[in-house]
């Protein structure tokens, strides 16, 4: 088998932190992807976190994640944006 046919890893170790943004850190990490990467991912999982009022993720579901979807999708007024811009 080559470097084309290895299937990805797919078992997750035991994490050995018991906060959600500390499992995805050592998750993205263990998966190797890079620290841009990182970033972005906590950034976008804080975001969702935030709309949503604090609530925990697993307490969430199909629901609460197609109206932060909708939400992003959604025009709004940027108040960065001077007139005629």
């Amino acid at each position: 088998m080559n470097s084309h046919n290895t299937p990805r890893k797919t078992s997750v170790p035991a994490f050995k932190s018991t906060r959600l943004l500390d499992q995805l850190r050592e998750q993205i990490r263990y998966l190797h992807y890079s620290l841009r990467t990182e970033e972005a991912y906590v950034y976008w999982v804080k975001n969702f976190i935030r709309f949503h009022g604090l609530k925990h993720p697993r307490d969430m579901g199909q629901a609460e994640i197609e109206s932060f979807l909708t939400y992003l999708a959604t025009p709004r007024k940027d108040a960065r944006r001077g007139e005629g811009l």
